[in-house]
């Protein structure tokens, strides 16, 4: 309330006052949202949510050891982070003993998790960082350097550590974050609200559970401004929808194209927008293409298995391929655990004397799981376990549980990060379409996620050459025909040197290996308009990893044109273009499906 005689000063500061007390009026009332969403939150199982007490007990006794038969090196690791931690403490002052408000010389490691002025100039967030900066290096150094673990022990640990050092980081509490504590002021709170209520929105999406939204799910629509290249549905079962797209030119090459995408998440990855749709650049090169749109399982699938997939999903898509088009062989392609199974299906093929299959592509491929990366510190018993009861009671596994996995396995980029900007600056998330259909991702059938766990990572009875299926036993030297894979330099899902581990083991003598620049997706979905990342090749593949990175050439520009040309020697020769459907297959729908835009339920 104002008077006549308030100055405009007064004025100000009373409206100022008048819209913080509203807002915190409001985040009362969100709080009490809050807590009602995560009411709502359904019990999971345990072995879902952490790993085991073990990995804390062998890192607790490993320590201990140390201790009793290294004292010294210990306390060497002790002293130096004391000496750090004080010397930093007594520069930290020097300012105001001579009367100065600032902060020391920072010559620590640059952080883009502190990119704030602030982190760097303001004497109390510089000490704070510095703090932090000194203990996280000497939490990973400890980690490191414990002796009596093997190596997959101690990245287990080392991993888990890091998860709680990325987890404590002072960008991550409001009281520590001067970007977010200036935007508070600055907004009169009202930064803190829209925060408030986006952290609200995100637990009621995710029905009590806390998964944070990276993109703005209203700037898309799935068939209208992404996965839009224009063809149709020509055949649909229980387990898939195949599409078959419209082509862009008078003739095609005779031997067609289909594309097997992971049903991890769904297939428009590859078909985002015209300017970087692999889908639509392939159509646009002259071939027939059809892409499989898998079923969004639900718990009706709990009996689904790796035969479930093998016979009514890739066998059945060949044959209506085949039948569409009147060919007898037809190039194939899988992603990630699509190309995993395809492998099956191509060992199970070659024992059965049958020959449809003309060619296969890989795109980050693992068939050999006897090194997988950074995706091994959850294929332990710990993990595994847990996922086994749990679909063992739901009849699936929600796609929540494999996001939140791939999400920490880079928890700043991923996780703390977009939580910073959406909870505590109150941004709203991006209209982003990769983002987004990372967000879009599906279901697991329940007997077929604990068979591909339990067999194929755990077990690696491909590689071992003792995978049984439909009646035969099946192994990576089955597979004869011709071979191309890409993998990716960064790749955390799909490392680079397991795909090369596993193609290495294939009968084929015709394989070619390439390595493209980034990661598991951006290194895939890398056209060549944009001209942004290379790749590497290297013919020769009798050596190590490292001897053909060693020997592995740079070229400039996407991989695709290369595959395209590979691509082109396996197709045969150049035929009018084929419409969508048949009088046998007639349309089922547009582009891109029915199956795709089926959204995920717990159950």
């Amino acid at each position: 309330m104002t008077t006549k005689t308030d100055t405009p000063d007064d004025i100000a500061a009373a409206e100022k006052l008048e819209r913080l007390n509203a807002n915190l009026s409001k985040m009362d009332e969100l709080s009490k949202r809050l807590v009602a969403a995560m009411g709502k939150k359904k019990s999971a199982d345990p072995g879902l949510q952490a790993p085991g007490q073990e990995v804390y007990m062998q890192a607790a006794a490993a320590y201990m050891a140390e201790m009793m038969n290294n004292p010294s090196k210990i306390l060497e690791q002790q002293v130096s982070y004391w000496g750090k931690s004080l010397k930093h403490y007594v520069e930290a002052q020097q300012p105001f003993v001579h009367g100065k408000i600032a902060a020391p010389e920072d010559k620590g490691p640059t952080d883009r998790r502190f990119k704030s002025e602030l982190w760097d100039t303001h004497p109390y967030f510089n000490f704070i960082k510095q703090q932090y900066m000194y203990s996280s290096a000497a939490i990973t150094d400890a980690m490191q350097n414990l002796e009596g673990l093997s190596d997959h022990e101690k990245g287990r640990v080392s991993f888990f550590a890091q998860q709680i050092v990325d987890m404590f980081a002072p960008t991550n509490f409001l009281a520590t974050n001067p970007e977010a504590l200036s935007k508070a002021v600055e907004t009169d709170g009202a930064s803190l609200v829209q925060g408030l209520e986006n952290l609200v929105h995100d637990i009621e999406a995710n029905e009590g559970d806390l998964l944070v939204s990276l993109a703005d799910e209203t700037a898309f629509k799935v068939g209208e401004n992404i996965a839009a290249t224009e063809g149709s549905v020509v055949f649909r079962n229980h387990m898939f929808e195949l599409i078959q797209y419209k082509p862009t030119t008078e003739k095609v090459h005779a031997t067609p194209i289909v594309i097997f995408p992971p049903w991890i998440n769904k297939f428009y990855v590859m078909d985002l927008k015209p300017q970087n749709s692999l889908i639509k650049w392939v159509v646009d090169q002259g071939h027939t293409l059809f892409i499989v749109s898998w079923v969004n399982p639900d718990e009706s699938y709990a009996d689904v298995g790796i035969d479930t997939y093998v016979d009514d999903g890739y066998l059945t898509a060949f044959e209506q391929v085949k039948k569409i088009t009147g060919q007898k062989q037809l190039n194939a392609v899988g992603y990630c655990i699509a190309g995993t199974t395809l492998s099956l299906v191509l060992a199970l093929m070659k024992k059965r004397g049958d020959k449809t299959v003309k060619s296969a592509t890989f795109f980050t491929m693992l068939s050999d799981f006897e090194d997988p990366g950074e995706m091994g510190v959850f294929l332990e018993d710990d993990f595994v376990d847990g996922i086994e009861r749990q679909v063992a009671d739901k009849g699936f596994l929600h796609s929540f549980f494999m996001s939140r996995t791939f999400s920490y396995l880079r928890a700043n980029d991923l996780v703390y990060g977009p939580a910073i900007r959406s909870y505590m600056l109150g941004e709203a998330p991006p209209a982003f379409d990769l983002l987004y259909w990372n967000g879009d991702s599906t279901n697991l059938p329940g007997r077929f996620v604990v068979e591909y766990l339990r067999e194929l990572c755990q077990g690696n009875k491909l590689a071992k050459g003792t995978m049984e299926l439909s009646g035969e036993t099946l192994s990576l030297a089955d597979i004869e025909l011709p071979i191309c894979a890409i993998a990716c330099e960064t790749d955390h899902i799909a490392a680079w040197r397991g795909s090369y581990a596993g193609i290495k083991q294939f009968g084929s003598e015709d394989k070619t290996f390439i390595v493209s620049e980034s990661g598991h997706v951006a290194g895939i979905i890398n056209p060549p308009s944009k001209k942004k990342y290379g790749h590497y090749t290297n013919k020769d593949m009798s050596g190590t990893q490292d001897d053909w990175w060693a020997g592995a050439t740079f070229n400039e520009g996407s991989w695709w044109p290369r595959w395209d040309a590979w691509l082109a020697e396996k197709s045969s020769k150049m035929v009018p273009a084929r419409e969508p459907g048949s009088e046998q297959f007639p349309i089922l729908g547009p582009a891109p499906g029915t199956y795709v835009k089926v959204k995920s339920n717990k159950g």
